[in-house]
């Protein structure tokens, strides 16, 4: 290929340059062209290109982040840290933001918006849509499809079956905030911040009603001879927001805790302690090989529903609930008593827009987990080994 170099032929593309341009350099050096190959636009209407006119704007302003909505607030001297500043942002109307959000995603759009809309997103927030199983934006008729979008098979590979010393495997896309063994019975939020495990599962009174009274690790059932750990991915808007089940185990219980949406990004969860216990958040608790084993979606701002596959009964994002209480739902009354049955990477359920997966569960003492915090991780990888 020309010695114009690969380097200058990928900043000619970047700004745009044409090809025969391209040929031309190479020409007047001499030298053959090669290699050259005409590159497809993202996205461009006859004399406008929304990336070249884009790419002139700040280079913030290319990548959405909830947390970047707080900005002007800052300016005006609003403080994150602050107890003022915490309790206004609580008492944000963020169920009805993202109610209304989830309202605006189901609108069916024309086909002529679709790819300009769908592609703007895809954009700003770096959505790989070759793995998708449809690639072809004018198949979504709303955002909540494109959101919702299913994988091709060989887009992720369950790392439990080639290795048998696998126990658990990631449920989803995302960037991990916390791994680890809990204290007791407080867990991380994130790296210094801690929140108590009763209030974020809530008592285990529908095991028994008098483990109400005993301390919470053993209404949870965990042994002397084990340890008690969790995982904790954040998943951004741009990830796949499906989840699969981590392990194979057995779901007895589902409990739904109404409440709040805000957001839940690593920015966010670094100042607000608590925050997993404030947001609505789906707790789905059960029993694996080696004893408990919970995964809980915890929602967050603009998402506008938790849904379980199996489950027909749930409804997330009410208009209306009350504070601090809670719906059970047994699925050992409509399943039998193994209840709903799920093996390693099988699709559990679904997300709108961003959230997080809390994995709290029982296991051996000489379990080690094998990833990295804040490390990126994707549905099907290995999370730990005994």
């Amino acid at each position: 290929m020309c010695p114009v170099s690969v380097y200058t032929v990928h900043t000619c593309v970047r700004r745009s340059v044409s090809v025969p341009s391209i040929q031309t350099m190479c020409k007047a050096s001499g030298h053959s062209v090669t290699g050259v190959q005409r590159t497809r636009k993202w996205l461009s209407v006859p004399r406008f290109s929304i990336r070249r006119q884009f790419g002139r704007l700040p280079q913030p302003f290319l990548r959405f982040r909830s947390w970047q909505l707080l900005k002007p607030l800052a300016k005006a001297g609003f403080r994150p840290t602050t107890p003022v500043s915490k309790a206004v942002y609580s008492r944000a109307p963020t169920r009805l933001l993202s109610r209304l959000w989830g309202l605006l995603n189901e609108v069916s759009l024309p086909r002529w918006l679709r790819r300009p809309l769908f592609s703007m997103y895809i954009w700003a927030f770096s959505v790989n849509m070759a793995e998708a199983e449809v690639e072809d934006l004018n198949r979504y008729k709303n955002l909540g499809e494109l959101f919702r979008r299913p994988l091709k098979p060989t887009a992720r590979t369950i790392a439990s079956h080639y290795l048998a010393a696998v126990l658990h495997v990631s449920p989803c896309d995302g960037r991990i905030l916390h791994s680890g063994r809990s204290r007791g019975s407080q867990i991380e939020q994130v790296k210094g911040l801690t929140y108590s495990l009763e209030n974020f599962l809530g008592p285990q009174d529908w095991r028994e009603p008098a483990n109400s009274r005993l301390p919470f690790l053993r209404q949870l059932g965990v042994r002397s001879a084990n340890r008690l750990y969790h995982h904790v991915v954040y998943l951004a808007p741009g990830d796949y927001h499906r989840f699969h089940s981590p392990t194979d185990w057995s779901i007895q219980h589902r409990r739904h805790f109404p409440g709040t949406l805000l957001s839940v990004s690593p920015h966010i969860a670094r100042w607000m302690p608590g925050l997993f216990c404030q947001n609505e958040r789906v707790v789905l608790s059960g029993q694996w090989q080696f004893g408990f084993f919970s995964l809980t979606a915890v929602g967050a701002t603009n998402v506008g529903s938790i849904r379980i596959y199996g489950d027909q009964d749930l409804r997330t994002n009410r208009s209306r609930h009350v504070k601090g209480k809670y719906h059970d739902y047994n699925y050992v009354d409509q399943y039998g008593e193994s209840g709903l049955v799920f093996s390693k990477g099988a699709p559990l359920g679904e997300f709108n827009f961003g959230s997080t997966i809390v994995l709290v569960f029982e296991g051996p003492r000489h379990f080690k987990f094998h990833v990295k915090e804040g490390g990126r991780i994707f549905m099907g990888e290995a999370l730990g080994t005994l």
